[in-house]
């Protein structure tokens, strides 16, 4: 019986990219955007791992798109992919904010490269701080999919899988916590995820003593 809340960042408590914020990606790099999107997500995850840094992942990109910026434009495409991730869903804030005070054990975990999470630790003190873990990928050289970095979280909140309910916007983060026990809510919208979380108590609590 779950005993752990583990919620996604992007897609699930923080929104994903914005159409004014993907706009202004593009219109940094200055190339078409097919091509820009293509690079993008596919050298991706060595910097959300904290394998490379900003301007190492930026220069890639760009190398791989033909082109070269001197160090102030790759500051620029930091800031400007920093810009695209930071609005969050105030409900599902809210929706922390009342299972910590219900006294659940809340945790998180996200793929972000450090850039980001520095961004999110800095500007989101207020909701970040009801979660006993915060394990973002670029500090702990894993990320979801991998069923590495669902068993470090495992290791670090001292629990089995099947004490967690893991709460991600995307199947395949779903179907790997999955595969190694862990119970598992695919988010749709705030309302639906709050019904799991209380649906999920209600039996926890109804549950016999272990």
């Amino acid at each position: 019986m779950p005993e752990i809340i583990l919620f996604d960042l992007f897609g699930v408590i923080a929104r994903h990219q914005s159409p004014a914020g993907q706009q202004a990606l593009v219109a940094t790099a200055g190339v078409p955007a097919p091509a820009f999107w293509d690079a993008y997500w596919r050298l991706r995850m060595p910097y959300d791992r904290g394998e490379v840094t900003g301007a190492e992942y930026w220069h890639q990109v760009t190398t791989e798109l033909g082109t070269t910026f001197d160090a102030d434009r790759l500051s620029a495409l930091i800031r400007a992919d920093i810009a695209s991730w930071n609005s969050v869903n105030d409900d599902m804030v809210a929706l922390i904010e009342q299972a910590a005070a219900s006294g659940v054990r809340l945790a998180l975990l996200s793929n972000a490269p450090e850039e980001l999470a520095a961004y999110y630790e800095q500007h989101h003190t207020r909701w970040l701080q009801h979660f006993e873990l915060i394990a973002f990928s670029c500090r702990i050289g894993q990320a979801k999919p991998e069923p590495e970095a669902f068993r470090w979280c495992c290791h670090k909140l001292g629990v089995t899988p099947e004490r967690i309910l893991f709460i991600d916007d995307r199947s395949e983060n779903v179907h790997a916590a999955q595969r190694l026990g862990i119970h598992t809510h695919l988010f749709i919208d705030p309302a639906t995820t709050a019904q799991e979380i209380n649906n999920t108590w209600r039996r926890r609590v109804a549950a016999p003593a272990e």
